[in-house]
């Protein structure tokens, strides 16, 4: 049987490949390469095909921790607040937290944003694979096992349904990108939503590592790097697809729209 890792380079999809104890991206979430019992037993959990050779007892394991924090490595912590003592893995694999000290978690994203990624993403009832071959259901999600057995409802969905499943997958994305983000940078509703939904389509790994990213710590003007940095974002597969265009320009309209409400750094 073809190993996920395997399927992935096919496909042409990125994926991050750590050795043991090093770090990993699983479905755009950063992990570190453990057993699965030494995850297990942190309270992380597991995902086959995302560090080398895939071997069956080492793979990537992925934790969500405190108030809306994510467990990796701390140098990719930029809000530089982080808990030790909740993840599993090397002493440096932490907590990171908002930069307002985990007293208040990611802000959940605007009616605009949600509508943009339904836009996209488009209603799937039953798992079936998505432009490139990867299974998913609902809007977007990316199917974690057999038969998506992880989503918590019967299929086919009603729609009701998978707007909760999406609520529930954003919180990951909600949070990787206010913690990428200093704090000292102001992004308003719109703004954060159309990073959160940009990383939802890329994962928090790609998103985290990105120029986009390193630009608006760096200080500069937010429109400008998201009207320069979100268009380069439409290839999969290894070609550049007319509907990742769409999307790019449409969270690009959606960050340059003036709003009044601050979502980042997150208010308490």
């Amino acid at each position: 049987m073809i190993s996920l890792a395997s399927l992935l380079l096919i496909l042409g999809v990125p994926s991050v490949l750590g050795a043991v104890n090093g770090p990993c991206t699983a479905n755009g979430v950063p992990g570190v390469c453990l057993s699965t019992s030494s995850c297990s037993s942190g309270g992380g959990t597991s995902h086959a095909g995302f560090c080398p050779s895939d071997p069956t007892d080492v793979q990537c394991c992925t934790k969500t921790c405190g108030s809306g924090g994510t467990c990796r490595f701390t140098s990719s912590c930029t809000t530089g607040n982080t808990a030790s003592g909740l993840c599993p893995g090397p002493t440096d694999f932490e907590c990171c937290l908002a930069a307002s000290g985990g007293s208040c978690g990611a802000p959940a994203v605007n009616a605009a944003t949600i509508s943009l990624i339904k836009q996209f993403e488009g209603f799937v009832a039953s798992p079936s694979p998505d432009p490139i071959g990867l299974p998913t259901v609902g809007y977007g999600h990316l199917c974690q096992t057999s038969g998506c057995s992880e989503v918590p409802f019967s299929f086919p969905l009603t729609e009701a349904e998978a707007s909760t499943l999406l609520t529930s997958d954003l919180r990951t994305y909600e949070s990787c990108i206010t913690s990428d983000i200093n704090s000292s940078i102001r992004l308003n509703d719109n703004q954060y939503g159309a990073l959160v939904s940009w990383a939802f389509n890329e994962g928090c790994g790609a998103a985290g590592s990105s120029t986009l990213i390193a630009r608006l710590n760096n200080g500069e003007d937010p429109d400008t790097v998201a009207a320069q940095e979100l268009p380069k974002w439409d290839i999969a597969g290894g070609q550049v697809l007319q509907g990742l265009v769409n999307r790019r320009k449409a969270e690009v309209q959606l960050f340059q729209t003036p709003s009044s409400v601050i979502a980042h750094p997150p208010p308490c």
